[in-house]
Formats: structure tokens, C-alpha cells, sequence
């Protein structure tokens, strides 16, 4: 890389907290947001689990000084993107700012409430609850809020979409293009996503439990997170702290299925090589690993095929922070981002909920317990449909 990028903010709301000492509350008292379906009604109430965030469409919109038919995913985005502004303190108005944001349900919460209405009299239905579905307003709605106006981009490349969003944040910082960037994702609970991935067959009735050898699938959850990324020159300009640094990042495609990894997971295997290549270290640096760990039968064995072939006999701590929050598709690699970075603030790993018996296929045990330790180097992955792959390495 031609700089050192550092992460100057955080922000993040999930089902486990509303904002980052929240959410570092949960991990130490090992406390899940998987619960129930409340906020919206389905079928799957009471028979599928989910990571909610624990507010409504109202409260977060009166909160945040919107209409309340702004989308659930603009809504989240807004909330993570404005405490990660807070958090990182640099006025965005005096640098080259860019908005780069990444989401896979758009407004789809609010369109799944227009058509049965206007199905059963055109007259009835209301446009506002169709005019913010593509995935871009969301993006537009935070750059307008935070006053972002010199970059302004929408990722979606399924789960690994936030990642990709702060690689390209990383890139355009590098090549001088921008100075600050707001990167990350967010992504709200809709029942077109819960019916979508029930009919896959991928979803757990029980809270899920990545990596164990009984696990039957994934949860859905909810949430958004941010970094703000910035230059050499803004930090030492704006004399602010740099929280960690964008170490390195790969992003690749294993071709393989519209939505399985390659049983051998050459896409991820490939992914973590490229970061790690970047980055200019060896798998003995990685202290920790923040796991895709969707629970899934098919993700856990091939993520966990591809760690063992590419760290060996020297696994670091490694732990799906998923057990927590739920999936939450396009918002996971921002998310987790977040958590990748407070694991190196806090000097910390993240227990991997519920695990008990290892797969018969690889020999990986997680972390079972939060725990203080040295954390210099953090690993994410994020592997998505469509054969996406990404992985980022953040450094003390």
C-alpha cells in the first residue's frame, strides 16, 4: 500500500447494542441479541429466530430527526454513520469526504408494506414507502445528513459488500482521490429476506451455533457499522489517534455456486492470501480471526477448511461474532470491521456462542469465552453469494 490508512471512528447498532459500549457490554457479559421476531409480522414469528435491533422504525426516526417511512436501512445506516463521525471528531467539511456504503436489502422493508395494499386498491397505496428502495438512497440520505458531497457510492456484492466498501474507501484514500471516507454497511430485517433465506433451507429454528458439529443454519439479523478511514496527513493535521490501520485486504470470486462456497473454499483460502500479502505479514502475526461463521453446513466447513490449509498447525483465536448479532447480509463485514477494531482497542477476543462439539470434518475449535489478551493483528472475513469473497487485516 502507499500509505498507512487509519481508522479514526467507529460507529455501530446491532441487536446486541446500540452504539460500540453497548455492543462491548454484550461480548464481555456474553450477552446474544438473538431472540424472537417483534418488529414486523410473519409467518416464521415465534418459529425462527432473528438478531432484532432492539428499536422501532419510530423511535429511531424521531431519534435521528426523520420521517418515520424513511427505510429501516437508512435509519440504521444514519444512526452507526453519525456516532462514527462523533466518534472520530474531524470536521468532513475541510477534506476531500467521501460516503461509501453497502447494503443488500435497500428499502425492501418499507416497499414489502406498499403492494398488498395497492394490490387490493391503487388507491391506497403510498409512494412514500416505494420511493426509497434501491440500495443507493440509503447512501444518500447519510451523505446529505453528514454533508458529504465529493464521493458518493453503493456496494452490493452479497455478504462481503461492507468489506469491499472499506477496501475501496482504502483505495481512493491511497491514490489520493479523497482524504476521509465513511466506509461501511447496513442492512435491515424484512420478511422478503426471511422468506427468501427460509426457502433455501439455511435458516436455524434455535439460536445458531457457528462451527459446531450439531449447528442446522444461520439467523438473520439487523444492524449497521462504520469506520471512518482517513490519511497520514489528516490525522496528523486534525492531531486525532489512530484506532488501528487498514493493513491489507483481498477480495476474489470462487466461482463455484450462485449461493455455496467451494466445498475446499478456494475463494476464501484466496481472499485471506491476497490481505495477508498486502499487508506484508506472516500467519504467525494474525492474532485473532473475526469469522464469516454463518453457521450454515456448507460455510462453516469450507471457512473452516480454508483457515486450517492457510494458518496449519498455528491457528490463532478465532471466533464467528455472528452467535451474537445474527447475519446481517450486506452490514456484517461493517460491522464486524467495528468489532475487528475494538478487539485491538480493548485488547480482547470474542467468544463464539454456544459452540460445543467440533466438527468431524476440521479440527477448529473457537473461542468460548470473552477474554483479554494481546491483539495486535485482526483478520475478518466476509464470503458472501455469488461466490464473493473478502477479507481485511486491521493493525495496532
Amino acid at each position: 500500500m502507499k500509505g498507512t490508512i487509519h481508522v479514526a471512528g467507529l460507529g455501530v447498532i446491532t441487536s446486541i447494542g446500540n452504539g460500540v459500549e453497548e455492543c462491548m457490554h454484550s461480548f464481555r457479559q456474553h450477552t446474544s441479541g438473538i431472540g424472537d421476531i417483534t418488529l414486523f409480522d410473519s409467518v416464521h414469528r415465534g418459529v425462527l429466530p432473528v438478531g432484532e435491533v432492539k428499536a422501532t422504525n419510530e423511535a429511531l426516526a424521531k431519534k435521528l430527526g426523520l420521517r418515520e417511512y424513511t427505510s429501516r436501512t437508512a435509519l440504521l445506516a444514519l444512526q452507526a454513520a453519525r456516532e462514527a463521525v462523533a466518534h472520530a471528531g474531524i470536521d468532513l467539511k475541510k477534506w476531500r469526504t467521501g460516503l461509501i456504503s453497502a447494503t443488500t436489502v435497500g428499502g425492501m422493508d418499507r416497499t414489502e408494506n406498499f403492494f398488498p395494499a395497492f394490490h387490493q386498491d391503487h388507491s391506497k397505496g403510498k409512494l412514500h414507502d416505494v420511493v426509497n428502495h434501491e440500495c443507493g438512497r440509503s447512501t444518500e440520505i447519510v451523505a446529505d445528513d453528514l454533508g458529504i458531497h465529493h464521493f458518493i457510492s453503493t456496494i452490493n456484492t452479497a455478504c462481503s459488500s461492507s468489506v469491499n466498501a472499506i477496501a475501496l474507501g482504502s483505495r481512493l484514500i491511497n491514490h489520493g482521490i479523497l482524504d476521509v471516507v465513511v466506509a461501511g454497511g447496513t442492512d435491515a430485517l424484512s420478511k422478503f429476506t426471511l422468506n427468501g433465506f427460509n426457502s433455501l433451507m439455511i435458516l436455524d429454528k434455535e439460536p445458531c451455533r457457528p462451527f459446531d458439529a450439531t449447528r442446522k443454519g444461520l439467523n438473520l439479523g439487523e444492524g449497521a457499522g462504520f469506520v471512518v478511514i482517513v490519511s497520514d496527513r489528516v490525522l496528523e493535521q486534525e492531531k486525532k489517534k489512530s484506532l488501528a490501520t487498514v493493513a491489507g485486504y483481498g477480495n476474489t470470486n470462487d466461482a463455484y455456486h450462485q449461493t455455496a462456497s467451494s466445498p475446499e473454499g478456494r475463494g476464501s483460502y484466496a481472499a485471506m492470501q491476497k490481505a495477508l500479502a498486502m499487508s506484508g505479514l506472516s500467519v504467525t502475526d494474525i492474532d485473532y480471526i473475526n469469522l464469516h461463521g454463518t453457521g450454515t453446513l456448507n460455510n462453516d466447513v469450507s471457512e473452516g477448511t480454508a483457515v486450517k490449509r492457510f494458518f496449519g498447525d498455528q491457528l490463532p483465536r478465532m471466533s464467528s461474532t455472528k452467535a451474537f448479532t445474527g447475519h446481517t447480509l450486506g452490514a456484517s463485514g461493517g460491522i464486524e470491521a467495528v468489532f475487528s477494531v475494538l478487539a485491538i482497542m480493548h485488547q480482547c477476543v470474542f467468544p463464539n456462542l454456544r459452540f460445543e462439539t467440533m466438527m468431524p470434518e476440521v479440527d477448529i475449535i473457537p473461542q468460548q469465552k470473552f477474554e483479554q489478551t494481546a491483539v495486535n493483528h485482526v483478520m475478518s472475513n466476509s464470503f458472501g453469494f455469488g461466490g464473493n469473497c473478502s477479507s481485511i487485516i486491521f493493525s495496532k
